[in-house]
């Protein structure tokens, strides 16, 4: 029983173990299952509630956590404002699933896909299950992917090739905006100043500032990857 626990619970959350992939499984499962009833009991007024109760539970546990480590943690404005991407995207969604601006889903998109899907694989989690930080981590993540592929199964958005240098170019803004606040903060949001401490893909990119360089030149390449399946969809639609 101790050794069967010893797989779950650890102080930091491993690629591949127990606490990297039932997650996963789970959020598979949840947003398989909230599309498929969905689309056979929700009119579509319910629907945009279901995945604006969604988008309001991802950025409130966001902001719950933050609030909670301000109160009874040693917060650190440096390194844990919620200026990271997802953070960042966790605090806005409510607005998107509100709005449901087009623009708004041709920037999250790609940002969310590219973005969050990324930091799924690599887990970057400090303290394992059962702390406030395993949950925020996977609820914020997970729930950002579950909630774009609502939007895109469900709702049908679908982005067009102009999306991908929207996003693009949108991104650019908010990694200028990193660098200001990180020469004012002595900070490394958005990790432009130093990898993360846990393997990412940008281990393969050498060291700084060549892996910022390198990510900046696959960034679009990626975006069109991504892009792919939405146009051979509509190919095949047209045909």
């Amino acid at each position: 029983m101790e050794s069967w626990l010893l797989c779950i619970v650890q102080a930091k959350v491993t690629l591949g173990s127990f606490q990297h992939i039932i997650p996963i499984l789970f959020a598979i499962a949840f947003t398989v299952c909230l599309v498929s009833y969905s689309s056979k009991n929700f009119n579509a007024f319910q629907k945009q509630k279901a995945v604006h109760y969604l988008a309001w539970f991802v950025s409130l546990t966001l902001i719950g956590f933050h609030v909670y480590r301000m109160l009874f943690d040693n917060y650190n404005f440096k390194t844990d404002l919620p200026l990271y991407l997802c953070s960042l995207m966790a605090l806005l969604i409510p607005v998107f699933t509100y709005y449901r601006k087009y623009w708004m889903f041709e920037i999250l998109v790609f940002w969310i896909i590219g973005g969050t899907l990324q930091a799924v694989i690599t887990p970057d989690i400090t303290t394992g299950f059962p702390s406030f930080d395993y949950f925020r981590y996977w609820i914020i993540h997970l729930g950002l992917l579950s909630i774009i592929f609502y939007f895109i199964f469900e709702l049908k958005m679908r982005p067009t090739l102009k999306s991908v240098f929207k996003s693009f170019f949108a991104l650019q803004g908010y990694v200028a905006l990193m660098m200001l606040l990180n020469y004012l903060l002595d900070a490394n949001y958005f990790y432009l100043n130093e990898k993360p401490k846990s393997a990412s893909l940008l281990d393969y990119f050498g060291e700084w500032p060549y892996y910022i360089l390198v990510g900046q030149l696959i960034i679009i390449p990626l975006f069109l990857l991504i892009y792919g399946p939405f146009y051979l969809s509509n190919k095949r639609n047209i045909t």
